[in-house]
């Protein structure tokens, strides 16, 4: 079983309202130390909270992270980004390469740095935050982004497992943020889904189904195409 007693966690994305519940919880469970990591990195009021510069998409900001956190054993994987339109055809190809860049390249560089620092540390977890989105199309280039990364995913875990490192990915829906600032949708509260995860975490669980929607469009995924998407058979 893993705890996060006297763990040391790095989250990316900090400055974020996700990002920033991660950081508030894991020392509420025990974390020795977090490093909350940010492109521009704030001020916290808790010693236990090492402000860390990072941008994920630059590899020489990963590496030296890496360096200067040398002492994680759980890094959580947060940030992310919003293309600026939803289809998929109507995407430039710079917005489209951006948010693979964040939500794809950038997490499995940042596992890819840091799998030495877990591998040789007790109780190391990797956490990465998909969405519904890596199971669900609709967002288009987002979408598509998500669906990549869940997948390095479940490649990371099969590498990292046989060195004793937990490997866990988190899908949801909206999270009442400023990402999820343009709908009027349900959404989740970040502290509703941060629990979640390290309630998951701490049970040993590899991927956390964080709300109802997600587990019903996971339930979907056996079925027909159709099933899932009906609008597939308008007009037919």
């Amino acid at each position: 079983m893993t705890t996060l007693t006297n763990a040391v966690v790095l989250v990316t994305g900090a400055n974020g309202g996700i990002g920033t519940e991660f950081v508030h919880a894991a020392l509420a469970r025990g974390a020795a130390k977090v490093y909350a990591s940010a492109r521009t990195p704030r001020t916290w009021d808790d010693e236990r909270v090492i402000p860390l510069e990072l941008d994920v998409t630059d590899p020489a900001s990963v590496a030296a992270a890496a360096a200067a956190a040398g002492d994680v054993t759980m890094v959580i994987n947060n940030a992310g980004g919003l293309p600026q339109t939803a289809s998929l055809l109507e995407v430039t190809e710079e917005d489209l390469r951006g948010v693979m860049e964040i939500n794809f390249f950038a997490p499995v560089r940042v596992a890819r740095a840091f799998a030495p620092v877990l591998v040789s540390a007790e109780n190391a977890v990797l956490i990465d935050i998909h969405s519904v989105a890596s199971w669900y199309a609709g967002s288009g280039a987002y979408g598509t982004s998500k669906a990549a990364v869940w997948s390095a995913t479940n490649s990371l875990r099969l590498e990292l497992a046989p060195h004793g490192v937990l490997v866990t990915g988190v899908h949801m829906g909206y999270v009442d943020t400023a990402m999820a600032a343009h709908t009027d949708d349900p959404k989740m509260k970040p502290a509703d889904l941060v629990a979640a995860v390290f309630d998951g975490v701490e049970k040993g669980e590899f991927e956390i189904v964080a709300d109802g929607i997600s587990a019903h469009v996971k339930a979907g995924l056996a079925a027909p195409i159709e099933a899932l998407y009906p609008e597939l058979l308008t007009g037919r």
